[in-house]
Formats: C-alpha cells, sequence, structure tokens
C-alpha cells in the first residue's frame, strides 16, 4: 500500500515535534548551530525554527510584561510628579502673596517713618521757638 502525502506529512510533523522537545533543554548558541547545519525544510531545521521561534516568543512576552510594568511605575511617577507641581505651584502662589503684603506693610512703614521724623522735627522746631520765646 502506497504512503500518502497526508501521512508523510503527519509523521514529518511527529518528527519535528520530538525534535522540538529535544531541543528544549538544549542551550540557544547549540540549537542555531544545528540549524545552520542542516539543510532549510528538513526536520532538524524546522525544529530548530520552532524552538527559536517559541523562545523569541517568550523573550518577547517578558519583554512586554517588563515594559508594561515600567509604564506603570512610570505612570505613578507622574502623577506623583503632578502633584508635586501643583503643591509647589500653590505655595510659590502663597509666597508671592505674602511678599506682596510684605512690600505693602513695608510702603506703610516708610510712611510711618515719615510722619514720625516729620512730627519730630515739628516737636523740635516748637521747643527751640519756646526756648527763644522766653529769652
Amino acid at each position: 500500500m502506497p504512503v500518502t502525502i497526508q501521512e508523510t506529512a503527519a509523521v514529518e510533523t511527529d518528527k519535528v515535534h520530538a525534535l522540538v522537545l529535544l531541543l528544549r533543554s538544549r542551550s540557544y548558541e547549540e540549537i542555531r548551530q544545528r540549524m545552520y547545519d542542516n539543510p532549510p525544510g528538513s526536520p532538524w531545521w524546522s525544529a530548530c525554527k520552532i524552538e527559536l521561534d517559541i523562545r523569541n516568543g517568550e523573550q518577547m512576552a517578558a519583554a512586554l510584561s517588563a515594559t508594561s510594568n515600567v509604564l506603570e511605575k512610570l505612570r505613578g511617577s507622574t502623577q506623583h510628579f503632578e502633584q508635586l507641581a501643583e503643591t509647589l505651584h500653590e505655595s510659590t502662589k502663597e509666597v508671592m502673596d505674602m511678599l506682596a503684603g510684605t512690600k505693602e506693610a513695608g510702603r506703610r512703614l516708610e510712611i510711618a517713618v515719615y510722619v514720625t521724623i516729620g512730627i519730630t522735627l515739628v516737636q523740635l522746631f516748637n521747643l527751640i521757638f519756646e526756648v527763644f520765646r522766653k529769652r
């Protein structure tokens, strides 16, 4: 009885699957070397290609997971920095308001000093006038 193409393909698939299982414990470099030592399309080449694709997929999944974790941390840090920036803005605004109040108080103090000097001079002239008037 002749062997059909489907049976041959099933045997090849089983052979490749068994080789993939064998390659699971091998190093990345060994798998690459075996792949390049065998012609494309051979069961060894196919098994090596599949195993490398599986490992690359696993590495991509791990990298995506790590990237997702980093992005989540960055999102949290960004929110924290936004809160800090808002707090800094409010504090700066309060300091500006205090400085404006201090400036206004300084103007009032300046006016009070001028008034005090003026009153002192008037009192001094009045005292001198009284001293000279009695003589």
